[in-house]
């Protein structure tokens, strides 16, 4: 009898196993796919609902803490659904509300996948994201340098933008992988030479989109991750590695930077692009200009301008501001809800870096470059930013697991014990 029911527990064991391995894979082939963007729908989409499909057959729970995500996005998506109503004939503007929506799923399901085997899970997503960062950066090079004429395909005004639509978000989307390897260098789960070999494709190809709200993004959030870790380090020498590797890192930055700098056809962009005063900038009529004159307009409009409708009212294809755009796309409601969403975000993410947890080193990158993109959500439309969606999801996620340092807090179950 004994062996029996030995033998059904290995069993179910294996079955436990196998469930997971299976959604660890879906979530890892969902990081993968997040670097090409270029067709639409983009394969991130048809791998979500791979992913959807086999947690909702394996199992996945939604905690009630995910309320305030799930209610805030979907008071958003009701925003843009208003103020779709009179564009309902336009299929550009049915489409952008559409994205939003399907956008709102991927963050909740997201945030519910980190209920349970939840580091593997982070680990598959990190891997699956450093190989789509090092796609997406490879082929920004090679489009840069126009190698097999690719130019025409992976450039968009002399500015490399690999596998995506917009220089401006490609820099971003790499700036969460460079972040890990970064992390991963400072606290000695990677070496040096190994790490800086992961940097350097991802590295390369955010420089050459030349947009300064990336290498914005990058810096800031590389300098709140090392912070962050140097806080939280355990002790001396564990905070004299970081301190000695940030320097290292650093200097070996600043000579990639350069020999990069010594082409003719870089340096010129470069000057260029590192002037932060540029021409479609300034003037009542520039982007700045615009966003001020809106202001009043929106004032007046409590279901905004309507999805994509801010390009028809002035000369300037977006608002370039998050949060106008919020307002004038989906109307005050939505507006106001992603405010709280940001604001609310902002409160759970401070309060999970420093929570003592196997996950915490994740917890401190996806935070870093999260917060960094509220921010720059000031300067650049966000709204429909996968990855920003994907951090999202993650950050509340794991802000609704209970604190291993609280005694007696009730665990989450793991597949292992469920299956």
């Amino acid at each position: 009898m004994s062996a029996t029911v030995q033998h059904s527990q290995a069993q179910g064991r294996r079955a436990a196993i196998s469930f997971a391995a299976i959604q660890r894979g879906a979530l890892w082939l969902l990081a993968a796919s997040g670097g090409l963007v270029l067709i639409e729908p983009s394969p991130y989409e048809l791998v979500f609902l791979l992913v959807l499909f086999v947690l909702a057959l394996t199992g996945i729970r939604f905690s009630q803490k995910l309320l305030p995500l799930a209610v805030l996005l979907l008071l958003y998506n009701i925003g843009g659904a208003f103020s779709l109503i009179p564009w309902m004939d336009d299929p550009a503007s049915v489409r952008f509300t559409a994205v939003s929506a399907y956008l709102m799923i991927t963050a909740i399901v997201l945030a519910a996948a980190m209920a349970q085997d939840t580091l593997p899970r982070l680990e598959a997503l990190r891997k699956g994201y450093l190989l789509a960062a090092w796609c997406a950066g490879l082929a920004a090079i090679l489009g840069y340098f126009d190698v097999a004429g690719l130019g025409e395909i992976f450039t968009l005004y002399g500015r490399a933008s690999g596998t995506f639509k917009d220089p401006n978000v490609l820099g971003p989307f790499l700036t969460l992988a460079i972040v890990y390897v970064l992390q991963r260098i400072l606290t000695g789960q990677t070496g040096i030479l190994r790490g800086l070999f992961a940097l350097s494709v991802p590295l390369a190809g955010l420089f050459l989109t030349f947009s300064r709200g990336a290498w914005g993004v990058l810096v800031a959030s590389a300098l709140m991750m090392t912070a962050l870790n140097f806080l939280i380090a355990p002790d001396g020498k564990a905070r004299g590695r970081i301190v000695a590797m940030s320097l290292a890192a650093l200097v070996a930055m600043i000579l990639a930077l350069l020999v990069a700098l010594s082409f003719e056809n870089i340096r010129a962009v470069f000057e260029v692009r590192a002037n932060l005063d540029q021409d479609y900038d300034q003037g009542v009529t520039g982007r700045f200009g615009n966003q001020i004159r809106s202001i009043p307009m929106l004032l007046e409009a409590p279901n905004g301008f309507g999805p994509l409708r801010f390009r028809w009212l002035f000369n300037q294809a977006d608002p370039h501001n998050v949060y106008i755009n919020a307002f004038a796309s989906y109307g005050w409601l939505g507006g106001i809800a992603w405010l709280a969403l940001m604001a609310a975000t902002i409160y759970v993410g401070w309060r999970l870096v420093f929570r003592r947890a196997a996950w915490q080193n994740h917890a401190i990158v996806l935070w870093s470059v999260l917060f960094v993109l509220i921010l720059q959500g000031l300067q650049i439309d966000t709204d429909h930013w996968r990855h920003l969606y994907l951090m999202l999801g993650l950050v509340w996620g794991l802000s609704a697991l209970p604190d291993p340092s609280v005694a007696g807090a009730p665990q989450p179950r793991s597949l292992r014990t469920t299956t």
